[in-house]
Formats: structure tokens, sequence, C-alpha cells
């Protein structure tokens, strides 16, 4: 069984960076493909970016492009998510997910991950 542990989150003033952390544990939990989702208040959960590790594949949002960038510490089992150049509309809850089954790639959609963190706060002020 999967556990995904995201840390990293915070306080922070527009423009700055933030580097998000999602640790897994498990036995082959680095090998699964990985993605960070938001949750702003009364909003739905987005996408915001995924890496498949053994395919070779990012994807971004497009509102994040040039500014995010996923990566993996394999070693480590654990996914990153470098935020730079952060904007007021990035604040959210932001969440990793993990796809054990499988699914077709890009995995943009909430149904197409079956394991997630608890989540961790990011609250960007202007």
């Amino acid at each position: 069984q999967v556990q995904l542990v995201e840390s990293g989150g915070g306080l922070v003033q527009a423009g700055v960076s933030l580097r998000l952390s999602c640790a897994a544990s498990g036995r082959t939990a680095s090998s699964y493909p990985m993605g960070w989702f938001r949750q702003a208040p009364g909003k739905e959960r987005e996408f915001v970016a995924a890496i498949h590790w053994s395919a070779g594949y990012i994807y971004y949002t497009d509102s994040v492009k040039g500014r995010f960038t996923i990566s993996r510490e394999y070693a480590k089992n654990t996914v990153y998510l470098q935020m730079n150049s952060l904007k007021p509309e990035d604040t959210a809850v932001y969440y990793c997910a993990a796809d054990s089954v499988g699914r077709t790639w890009p995995l943009i959609r909430t149904y197409q991950y079956n394991t997630w963190g608890q989540g961790t706060q990011v609250t960007v002020s202007s």
C-alpha cells in the first residue's frame, strides 16, 4: 500500500519560490507516475503537473509552465514541485497523488490517481 506525505508549504510573498516535497512509502512506490494537484477555497481540485519516471514524461498545466518544475529523486522515493515566481492565484492546498494502476498518459484528471496525500497549504500574499 502506497502512502504519500507532502511537506514544504507555507505563507510567502508574491514573486518568491517554494519547493514542495512528496515522500512516497511502499516497495514499488518509486515506479508509479506521480502528480501534483491544487485546490483553492470554493474551487475544484485542479491538475498542476505530473511525471512518469520510467517513461520520461512530464506534463504541466498551462498556468504554471515556465514557473513550476516537477522532478523526482528516485533513491528517496520523493517527488518535488519547485515553484518559482509565485502569484496570489497560486494560493491553494497542494496535493500529490500516485497512479499504481497504470492508466493512460497524460494523467491530468483526479480519477486517474488512486492514492493521495493529505495536502500542504501554500498561501501567496500580494
